[in-house]
């Protein structure tokens, strides 16, 4: 038993390590690269947390309790996934197109303020805005730190980071689930070992973030210029990595050629 629980705990260590890796945290880099809010910063960490633990879970408990084995090109492709989206979201941050999508789809502070109710006069429905502070909500004073931030991120900032995790998570569920099987035999704690790897990823991607966004926090718009400066490096080194990784995946490992090789890592 005490040889299982330091299984357990060895994963959530390994699982904040895990969130380490270089294309993980070059790709949560151009996510909060414009981010000024610590708190936001790390909320964005732990939806990739989220978005990663989903498919490390799901993939790897269809290894494990049902045998599937992945062929060499689907496993292959999994991991080009990441290379391409390094390269998707360097382009987007190079040419603004992260910053205006996300200026026109986060919330505005009187979004956030205010809202309307539908009223009846007249035999006509009319609706009109209305200040939360003007009500007395308990919804309102209920709401959970997790909601009242998600609201601030907006819909697309909060998607953002959950699809990019769910795809890292596609790369990295195969080797995590092997590795599992050749130290713990018992397929349902296999499971919950990758329950708590996952864990440890949230958690060490939401320190990560947080690590990210305190300087730019910090600096305020006293230093907007290098804030910039970052947003721009960060884009570049996405758009570079990915693109090692493409061709590192498409021909090195020959995906792209007749004689594809895959070991999962």
């Amino acid at each position: 038993m005490v040889t299982l629980l330091a299984i357990l705990a060895l994963g959530f260590f390994l699982g904040m390590r895990h969130a380490t890796d270089p294309d993980h945290v070059i790709a949560v880099s151009t996510i909060v690269s414009r981010e000024r809010s610590v708190r936001q910063a790390g909320l964005i960490g732990i939806l990739w947390g989220l978005g990663h633990t989903i498919t490390i879970v799901l993939v790897g408990a269809a290894i494990i309790l049902f045998s599937v084995v992945i062929p060499t090109r689907v496993g292959l492709s999994m991991e080009l996934s990441v290379g391409l989206m390094l390269v998707l979201l360097g382009v987007m941050n190079l040419t603004g197109l992260t910053r205006w999508i996300t200026e026109t789809l986060t919330p505005t502070g009187e979004e956030l303020a205010g809202y309307s109710h539908p009223h009846f006069h007249g035999g006509f429905v009319h609706s009109h805005p209305h200040a939360h502070e003007d009500h007395d909500h308990q919804d309102d004073q209920s709401q959970s730190w997790v909601e009242g931030t998600v609201s601030r991120l907006g819909l697309y900032q909060s998607l953002r980071p959950l699809v990019v995790g769910v795809v890292h998570g596609l790369a990295g569920s195969a080797a995590v689930a092997l590795l599992v099987l050749t130290t713990i035999r018992n397929p349902i704690w296999a499971v919950g070992y990758l329950m708590v790897f996952g864990v440890g990823t949230i958690a060490g991607m939401m320190l990560i973030t947080a690590a990210i966004a305190m300087p730019l926090a910090l600096g305020g718009r006293r230093f907007g210029r290098m804030n910039r400066y970052f947003a721009t490096a960060s884009g570049f080194l996405s758009l570079g990595f990915g693109l090692f990784l493409v061709y590192q995946i498409g021909f090195a490992d020959g995906l792209f050629t007749t004689h594809p090789h895959w070991t999962p890592r």
